[in-house]
């Protein structure tokens, strides 16, 4: 019970990384290459699981988010200020593209679910559950409201998933013989950009420092972490393989995906899945806003909690722009396609300054590095930065 007590950050990365974008990407990328891109997903868990963690260990090691650690711990101007731009670009352009396809997809799932295909007023529902909930300015209330719609979102996507009842030795080649090849190479850095997302990394950090006081909490926190992004990873692959037993390249979204599975499993399908999308639009709605929100307040140096003006200014400027675009009907699932594939290129950066941060002795004691992390890192740099190029030649 004291280590349930004690879940809670980890759980809340998880639900920012399932959202509707991860939801579609996985979609289409089991719907369009069967089981062949598994790795893809086992890989990115892997890069997340390993990054989220140095990211953790210094919120506890400095009780300050990685936003704040960046701006006080580089000395030179011109570079401080050209990271802290980099950041709070990506992040809060990033996360109002997010926001828009996050409320979409709630309401694509809301619809789903009481049969009716006109949402146009759902994403203004969705906006006053995620004002409600952020409104709070309270913590565990945020914590517990996402850990409830993490299990419900989980439960849906495995069930979903063991119905389609996968073929063993396709799934094993697809976890252990990667391909990459022209056609497949954007949708692999975009389940990439979707998994290893830039603002869980700062939000991670942010959140512990928030539920605990104290570097002793190390092992606690990861062993929550470890579980809670592992779970994560275990929702894209369920939706990676219902996907593939569709076997259908016009599958573009959830709501396709139901309905080719209507056939095998009647409409328990689209309630299942319906479901899960609803969850995963719900979770990331709160996340984006709340992570946006976490950056502008260290980047800019500003006190106070929750509640201030300007933190809720921030996430609510957000959580409207979301709202608004899911209104006037502009299709968010490109704009969400293209900034998971920028993501996956900002990966590389994100990853040399959390090394870089890791291994400064002024930042955290030598006590709490280790040897074999910073080689996973330097692993993680190198990969990401190979995928990235061969991105960057494929798009040009």
């Amino acid at each position: 019970m004291k280590w349930f007590r004690d879940i809670g950050p980890g759980v809340l990365i998880a639900a920012a990384f399932i959202g509707p974008g991860t939801v579609t990407l996985c979609t289409i990328a089991g719907a369009s290459f069967g089981y062949s891109l598994i790795w893809a997903i086992i890989l990115s868990t892997f890069f997340t699981i390993v990054l989220q963690e140095m990211s953790l260990r210094i919120g506890l090691a400095t009780r300050m988010n990685l936003a704040r650690v960046i701006r006080t711990s580089i000395k030179s101007f011109l570079l401080n200020r050209l990271l802290i731009l980099l950041v709070i670009s990506s992040i809060l352009i990033g996360n109002a593209a997010y926001e828009a396809g996050n409320i979409t997809g709630a309401s694509l799932g809301l619809s789903a679910i009481i049969n009716n295909q006109s949402f146009n007023y759902f994403p203004v529902l969705i906006g006053i559950i995620a004002f409600i909930i952020l409104y709070q300015g309270d913590y565990k209330i945020i914590e517990r409201s996402l850990i409830s719609l993490v299990i419900v979102m989980s439960i849906s996507f495995f069930i979903t998933a063991i119905m389609t009842k996968p073929d063993i030795i396709n799934l094993l080649n697809g976890m252990f013989k990667p391909k990459i090849n022209s056609d497949n190479l954007i949708i692999i850095l975009g389940l990439i950009g979707t998994t290893v997302v830039p603002y869980n990394i700062f939000l991670h950090s942010s959140l512990v420092s928030e539920k605990w006081n104290s570097i002793n909490k190390l092992k606690v926190a990861r062993l929550e972490s470890f579980i809670s992004i592992l779970l994560g990873g275990l929702v894209s692959l369920s939706i990676i393989i219902t996907a593939a037993s569709v076997n259908n390249q016009n599958v573009t979204g959830v709501i396709d995906l139901a309905k080719g599975l209507e056939p095998l499993y009647g409409k328990f399908a689209i309630y299942f899945l319906g479901i899960g999308l609803f969850a995963s639009g719900i979770t990331s709605s709160i996340t984006a806003p709340l992570a946006a929100a976490y950056v502008a307040k260290s980047c800019f140096g500003w006190n106070g909690s929750l509640k201030s003006k300007r933190f809720r200014l921030i996430w609510f400027s957000i959580l409207f722009i979301g709202v608004l675009i899911s209104m006037i009907n502009i299709n968010p699932i490109e704009i969400i396609k293209f900034a998971q594939f920028s993501n996956s290129l900002l990966l590389p950066i994100i990853a040399i300054i959390l090394l870089w941060l890791i291994n400064n002795k002024n930042i955290i004691s030598s006590k709490y590095n280790y040897r074999y992390q910073n080689i996973l890192g330097v692993f993680i740099v190198i990969i990401s930065l190979l995928l990235g190029v061969k991105g960057i030649i494929s798009l040009l």
